[in-house]
Order: structure tokens, then C-alpha cells, then sequence
């Protein structure tokens, strides 16, 4: 419905008198700013002229403390005063602009007045600070915007559920202060403002959604009572756009008790963390902690081993299928990844925890203060009732206690004065500073030759002892590595472990060779992506995990491609924390996909029915709808994916000869594209060597930057990328590199070519070299696409 002439022309003198009083508001904040900096300076530059130091007595030195922290508490409040100054002002300044997206009528049952509401991305009151002439997009009355068409509604607030009428639902394009449109709508956010935002194009960013969430979308944001939420949406759905809303909402909801350094964001790769980067920034919020699972690998265990990527590993299963030792490799990929060997692991720290520890002699001077077979007497001797790492503890302290004993012992062995007569001018010096800050010691000391030596040979021996010390606290007395590797010496007896397991967990055939193939690459000190997860939550749960408790809220994007035992391990990791998981099952891409466990499973198993909520999203809104309907036939499933009716070009597929012919076509097509407007063009190949080969052919010709995995920021223009690397983007123009049945025809590289071919908003061009075209493409689809050869 259309709001009449006069309904426009009374809605541009709001937003006129809107913009006026952000701007009076914006010259008050700017002058205030300038004069709370001015004064920090000046503050800071005559700090210690405005205080009296004088520490003569205990008074003065009362007196002096107390000025200085008058001081500094002065300083202090200018410095939040103008913080908060400043943070006001890049808000102002953002309203300036376009102040609001929507309007809503409500009036409260049993009452006469009809509320109007304005919703923006910050709330803004009148200049006598009364009256709300913009209410934020996370408040309680705002999610009628989001969730009813006009009728009857209801609100849950603080005070309760608000039932009433919701008269008029309106929504504005505002630009530079201008109502470029404006209509009203029915219960979804209308068409007019999607195909406006949607037919944008792509940029270097995502950009926030506020103005355009979905009544599906608004569910995911405003969720509070779940421990797990689930989002299994379509590709281009708006689910990684709603979590990150979401913690927009979630700071703003429960501000004062959660901040953005409680919020971790797990991402697919760094790229991935710099192209949503700016959306919390865009509301007004701090950004959370952004991480990769295997930034957090490489950060734990990168030091004692060459570490696989989950991309190196993908490009094998891509690439090395000619390899003798392919099928046992994958083999083994998937049998790590799964929930039976989370059971095998578990079952074997139970073993553990009854014999089989493997210890180190701790040794000093090459004789044993502790040898190992005692130490594992004494640990074994403890109540096995307690954990492990608990009983690891009292070893510790045993041990320490045995190292002060015969340091006690030693310290008049030659050896002991041999050194002492051999410490040069310096180590003395360090030894004699050290010593004089020790209880017991005056300067004289040093008079008395006897009590000299007794001092220094005392430095030299707890010197010599201290690296021991060190190694006993951190309980370097256990060989954790030689406990992971006997999982892979003795075939028979993890055999045994499967046998006795809960669930009856079996080992997969062909056991020996993948145990003979993990056992070559941790003798190069290789560590797999497949091994390194089982092997750090073995190391933690036999040391004691490493636990953040002050996380409270875990974001994890791609969830379909983690493990089992990733899943396991991050729920021991941040024990306190609600978890976000976003996903799509149809683009699982990784080769352990297929491991029973995968997917969602493995962590709903692990917060049960009562604490997860799944919210499945079927609506695309990234690609065209001519692209949706093409991509959706690759899926098993794709007939429930709805897309939005925004229409645009067909898919074009085109056939080519050679390299040649592929190189001279792709160059005319992105030339042909650039022209009709495309910002961002990606051609997509499956594999990195791939990639870097287009890339030689085609950046002489055309300016293309080149993705790989050590890329670490997105930013707009023409790519070549991976396959895998392209999860999680958008781009204006997708063009798949070589769609043949020799490069996209296995089974299990189905949902790789969907990822692919689901990154294009407006345009979507396919080639196929030499060979027919991928057996996904299937006479339906090719009926949806424009066939050019």
C-alpha cells in the first residue's frame, strides 16, 4: 500500500525536524568533545604541578597519596566523559543520515492513544530528553516491526506481555535526509526495501541487516533461552548476517553483565573475520573476539609440530586421489572425526587412568632423583577415584618436595665450589643482588668468606635446580606424546579399547595402515589436522583443561564442517558459555563429512533436547532467483529452498575447446562485466594449484588478485580463489573456472560445486573444458541455464 502526497509530505518534515535536532545535538556533543580533550591535556600536562609530594612523614605521605588520587580520578572521569562523548557523535553522525528504516502504530489494549514508533540502528530521545523520536532496533516494542503484519499483536517486555493492535507497519529508504521511498507492509519485511538492499552490489564488508531481518531472522536475534541454538540455513539465507545481529542484540539486552570480549566468534579462516568485521561497528558495539579453530591449534601445539591445515588437508582429498595411500588416509580422516572415536579416546583415558601412563626419569648431574618407574608407582598408588590431572598434582608436589631434599643435600659436593670459583663478574653481581633481597641476609654477609661460599654454592645449586622445578610444574614427568603415539604401535590393543567401548564402537577395516600412516608422519613430527584435536584433548584431559570461564557466549560459522572431537573439545574449553552454531549441511565440504557424528550431531548430543532449539532457514536471498533454481538442483532437498523473487540473468554455461579458448572467454567475460557495473568478480577454481595457475594465465591481462590461505583480509575487486576459500563470501559475478565432469564428478563433490556456484548474487557463468559438464548439472538444471556451446 502507498502512503498518500500528504502521509510523504508529513513524514519528510519528521525526518527534517529528526536531522535538525541530530545536528544541533551533534555540534553540542562536538563542542563538548573538544572542550573534555582540551582539559585531559591540560590536566595531563600539569599533573604534577597540581600535587603535593612529600613523603617525610606517614602524614605527608598520606596527604600526597591522597592528592595524587584525587587527581587521577579527576583525570579519569574527563577521559569516560569523553569516551562516551565520542561514542554518542559516531552514532549522531551515522543518524544524520538516514535516521530510521520503520514505523509501527500500536495501541495497548484497554487504551485510546496509539503509539508511534520509529526504529533506527540507536535510539534517540527529544532535546528535553523525554520522549523517544527513535527507538533502537533491539528494543522490546521494536520486534512488532519485525514479527507482525498489522493486527493484532503482543510484546514481551520486562514488566510482562503487552497484547494491543498494530494499526500501520511502514517502511522508509532514507538517504542524505531525504525519503527516497516509502511504504507499508504486510507481516514480511516488504519486497521494495529487500530488492532496493539485495540488488545492491557486493562489497569488501557484509553490511548489517537491520533494517531488513525477516520474521525467521528476528527468531535467531532475540533468542535468550536456549544454550544451543542451531541455524541450518540455505546458502544465502541471511544466517551468518542474523548471529551477527544477534550479538548486536545480546550486548544491548544484557548491558552492564556482558560485554564484547565475552563473545567469541569462530570463523572459517582469517579472510572470513575481516570481511564481517565492520558489522558491529556499523550498531554502534565493541566486536567480539574473532578466532579460527586452527589459529587456536597453531597457538597450543604449532611449536612442537609441523601442523596440517583443514585446508591442506582438503586440497588432498582434492588432488591425491592417485596416491597408493589415499583410501586408508581417507579412511582414517573420517574414523578421527567421528563420535565412536571421541568413545575410543575416552575409553582409553579410562585405561589410563589405572596403569599404562607413560613417565620420564626426572634426572639431575645424570643420576635420577626421581626415576620413572617410581614415579609411576606413586602415582598409581593414589586414590584412582580422583582424575587424573588431579593425581598428576600430587605427583608434583611428591617430586618437589624430593627436589628440595637432595638440593638440600648437594650443596657442599666440589662440584658445588668448582662453579663457585668459576662465576664470572656478572652472574656474581646477579647472585649477590639476588641474595640481598632475601630474608635473613645483611651486606656483612659477604664479609665472612665462609658464609660467602655458603651463600653463593646456595645460588649455584637452586639455580641448577630451577629448570627441574620448572619441568615438575608443568608436570614435564608425564610423556604425553609417547601415550598418544602408543595408540598407533600396538593395533591389537586399540582393538581391544574399540571392543570394550559403550556403544560397541568398531575400528574401520584397514586399522594397521592408517596407524602405520599417522605413526611416519608424527615421526617427522608432522601432526595431521585429523590427529590434532584428539591429540591436544588428550594432553588436556591427562593435564587438567585449560578451561575459560569467562567466555559466555560462542559463535561457530561453518559448524557443519567441525568434528566430533572439535565440538567436544570446545565445549570442555568454555565450559560457561551458550553456543551459536550456523551451518548448512548441503555445503559440508570437508573429506571427513561423511563420518558418523558429523554435521550438528555430535554437539546436540552433547546439551540434550531440553537446551537446543533448531531454527531452519529455507529462504535465499543472496543469489537471483534464476540462480537459485539452477544451483538447487545439485542437492538432495533443493526443492525446499525458497528464493526471494528478485530476477536477474540465467546461468550461462559455456564449453570451450583448451586452456586457451577458457583463458581468452573468461578475459572477454569479465571485461563484459565490469562494464555492466560488477564490483567484485570472482573466478572460482576447486584447488589452490588450480588457482594459481588461472591466475598466471589471466593477471597479465586483467588485474586479479590471487586468494589463498594466508590471506588475511577481503577486499573488493577481481579474485581467483579456491574452491573452499569462497565459503562464507558473496561476490557480484561468480565464474566457474572448469565445471567438467573431470573436475566436479565424484559423488562427494557435490555440495563443493554447490558451495561454488551458490557465491553469485546477480551473475553466474560456468565453463566446462574439453570433457561434458559436470555430471551434477543435470538436463533439468541445464533447462534453466543459457547453454552457449
Amino acid at each position: 500500500m502507498s502512503p498518500t502526497n500528504q502521509e510523504q509530505q508529513f513524514e519528510q518534515q519528521r525526518v527534517d525536524q529528526v536531522v535538525d535536532h541530530i545536528h544541533t545535538r551533534i555540534e553540542s556533543l562536538e563542542e563538548q568533545t573538544s572542550g573534555s580533550k582540551s582539559e585531559m591535556v591540560d590536566i595531563r600536562k600539569n599533573f604534577w604541578d597540581d600535587v603535593t609530594v612529600n613523603f617525610e612523614d606517614s602524614a605527608e605521605s598520606a596527604e600526597t597519596y591522597a592528592s595524587l588520587k584525587q587527581q587521577a580520578e579527576v583525570l579519569s572521569e574527563r577521559e569516560r566523559t569523553y569516551r562516551q562523548a565520542e561514542v554518542q557523535l559516531r552514532t549522531l553522525k551515522k543518524l544524520q543520515h538516514s535516521p530510521y528504516f520503520g514505523r509501527i502504530d500500536f495501541t495497548e489494549e484497554g487504551q485510546s492513544d496509539t503509539d508511534l514508533v520509529y526504529l533506527g540502528i540507536a535510539s534517540l530521545r527529544d532535546k528535553n530528553d523525554e520522549d523517544y523520536l527513535i527507538y533502537d532496533w533491539r528494543a522490546p516494542i521494536s520486534s512488532l516491526y519485525y514479527d507482525y503484519p498489522p493486527g493484532p499483536a503482543q510484546v514481551e517486555t520486562p514488566s510482562g506481555t503487552i497484547q494491543g493492535e498494530l494499526q500501520v507497519k511502514r517502511q522508509f529508504v532514507i538517504r542524505d535526509g531525504q525519503i527516497v521511498s516509502m511504504f507499508d507492509t504486510g507481516v514480511t519485511i516488504g519486497d521494495e526495501l529487500l530488492q532496493e538492499v539485495l540488488g545492491k552490489h557486493s562489497d569488501a564488508q557484509m553490511r548489517s541487516i537491520v533494517a531488513t531481518i525477516q520474521r525467521e531472522q528476528n527468531r535467531i536475534i532475540r533468542n535468550v533461552r536456549s544454550r544451543l541454538l542451531i541455524v541450518q540455513g540455505a546458502a544465502g539465507s541471511g544466517k551468518t548476517s542474523a548471529a551477527l545481529q544477534r550479538v548486536a542484540y545480546l550486548l544491548y539486552r544484557f548491558r552492564g553483565t556482558l560485554s564484547a570480549d565475552q563473545i567469541v566468534l569462530f570463523s572459517p579462516n582469517p579472510m572470513f573475520n575481516s570481511y564481517v568485521s565492520t558489522v558491529l561497528p556499523e550498531l554502534g558495539e565493541e566486536n567480539m573476539q574473532q578466532t579460527t579453530f586452527q589459529e587456536y591449534l597453531s597457538y597450543r601445539i604449532g611449536r612442537s609440530y609441523t601442523l596440517e591445515g583443514p585446508y591442506e588437508q582438503l586440497e588432498y582429498s582434492l588432488t591425491a586421489m592417485d596416491h597408493p595411500e589415499y583410501e586408508a588416509r581417507m579412511a582414517g580422516i573420517r574414523y578421527k572425526a567421528s563420535s565412536d572415536y571421541v568413545t575410543l579416546i575416552e575409553r582409553y583415558l579410562t585405561y589410563l587412568g589405572g596403569q599404562g601412563l607413560i613417565f620420564r626419569d626426572i634426572m639431575f648431574r645424570g643420576e635420577p632423583v626421581a626415576a620413572a618407574a617410581a614415579i609411576r608407582d606413586y602415582f598409581y598408588a593414589l586414590d584412582r577415584s580422583n582424575s587424573i590431572a588431579n593425581r598428576l598434582r600430587l605427583v608434583a608436589e611428591w617430586l618437589l618436595e624430593l627436589l628440595r631434599k637432595r638440593e638440600a643435600s648437594i650443596r657442599r659436593d666440589a662440584w658445588v665450589d668448582e662453579e663457585v670459583e668459576l662465576l664470572d663478574k656478572e652472574t656474581y653481581l646477579k647472585a649477590y643482588q639476588s641474595l640481598k633481597n632475601k630474608k635473613g641476609y645483611s651486606s656483612s654477609s659477604f664479609d665472612d668468606f665462609d658464609r660467602e661460599r655458603e651463600l653463593l654454592g646456595n645460588y649455584v645449586v637452586r639455580e641448577h635446580f630451577k629448570p627441574l622445578r620448572s619441568q615438575v610444574r608443568k608436570l614435564g614427568f608425564i610423556n604425553i606424546r609417547a601415550c598418544f603415539r602408543h595408540l598407533f604401535t600396538d593395533p591389537q590393543f586399540v582393538r581391544n579399547l574399540a571392543a570394550d567401548c559403550p556403544n560397541g564402537a568398531g575400528l574401520p577395516s584397514g586399522w594397521e595402515v592408517i596407524a602405520e600412516q599417522t605413526m611416519e608422519r608424527l615421526n617427522r613430527r608432522v601432526m595431521a589436522y585429523e590427529d590434532a584435536t584428539p591429540f591436544l584433548y588428550l594432553v588436556e584431559r591427562i593435564r587438567g583443561f585449560q578451561m575459560n570461564t569467562s567466555v559466555r557466549h560462542l559463535l561457530i560459522d561453518e559448524a557443519q564442517d567441525y568434528t566430533a572431537f572439535q565440538f567436544a573439545f570446545l565445549m570442555r574449553l568454555f565450559p560457561r558459555s551458550r553456543v551459536t552454531a550456523l551451518g548448512d549441511l548441503n555445503q559440508s565440504i570437508h573429506a571427513h563429512t561423511a563420518a558418523q557424528g558429523s554435521g550438528f550431531d555430535a554437539l546436540t548430543e552433547r546439551f540434550g533436547t531440553e537446551e537446543t532449539e533448531m531454527i531452519i532457514l529455507t529462504r535465499s536471498y543472496r543469489s537471483t532467483r534464476p540462480i537459485v533454481e539452477f544451483t538447487s538442483r545439485f542437492i538432495e532437498g533443493g526443492d525446499l529452498i525458497e528464493p526471494f523473487n528478485r530476477d536477474g540473468a540465467k546461468p550461462v554455461l559455456t564449453a570451450v575447446t583448451d586452456k586457451e579458448e577458457l583463458h581468452r572467454s573468461i578475459l572477454h567475460k569479465i571485461k563484459l562485466l565490469r562494464s555492466e557495473g560488477c564490483h567484485t568478480i570472482a573466478v572460482i577454481c576447486k584447488t589452490a594449484e588450480e588457482s594459481v595457475q588461472a591466475h598466471e594465465a589471466l593477471s597479465p591481462h586483467e588485474e586479479l588478485r590471487l586468494i589463498q590461505t594466508e590471506t588475511t583480509t577481503f577486499e573488493p575487486g577481481n579474485v581467483v580463489i579456491p574452491s573452499y576459500l569462497a565459503k562464507g563470501v558473496e561476490f557480484d559475478a561468480v565464474i566457474v573456472y572448469d565445471a567438467s565432469a573431470d573436475s566436479y564428478g565424484r559423488e562427494n563433490e557435490r555440495r563443493l560445486f554447490y558451495t561454488v556456484c551458490t557465491r553469485a548474487m546477480h551473475e553466474l557463468h560456468l565453463y566446462a573444458v574439453g570433457a561434458g559438464w559436470s555430471p551434477f548439472i543435470t538436463g533439468d538444471a541445464k533447462r534453466l541455464a543459457l547453454v552457449e556451446a
